[in-house]
């Protein structure tokens, strides 16, 4: 596999940001204006907070999250179940030259937050980090 002179790293491409970022962009346009003929997906009101690609830009994978978290399993059902139509629409609004298949994963960054902010609130950690503080004031 040749290398690319412009891409060195681990990270995604500018390439592949570039394009997440439109098709995530379409993808809340869509689910926000209702234009799926489905009245299940259309109750809904869906956050579409990341969508990555692959590097050979194929597979798109849209991290949702329903709004509240409430009822995250039918929503899920629901874009799984139109995710050709939802591709289909997708491709209207962007000009590329072919449009990913789309997958759909709970976006799971606020419950991450959450248990985050809890860890920091225990005792153990706040003594662990008012030690760091007074050893770099010493």
């Amino acid at each position: 596999m040749a290398k690319n002179k412009f891409h060195s790293g681990s990270g995604p491409s500018q390439r592949q940001l570039r394009v997440g970022e439109l098709i995530r962009r379409r993808l809340a346009d869509v689910l926000n204006h209702g234009d799926v003929h489905d009245p299940d997906l259309n109750r809904l009101s869906i956050t579409v907070a990341e969508v990555r690609t692959s590097p050979d830009l194929k597979i798109a994978t849209a991290y949702v999250m329903p709004l509240g978290g409430d009822r995250a399993d039918e929503a899920m059902e629901a874009l799984i179940r139109n995710r050709y139509e939802l591709r289909k629409v997708v491709a209207k609004g962007l000009a590329l030259k072919h449009t990913p298949q789309l997958r759909f994963v709970l976006d799971d960054t606020y419950d991450r937050m959450d248990e985050t902010r809890r860890m920091f609130s225990e005792e153990r950690v706040q003594r662990d980090i008012a030690a760091t503080h007074e050893d770099d004031d010493a």
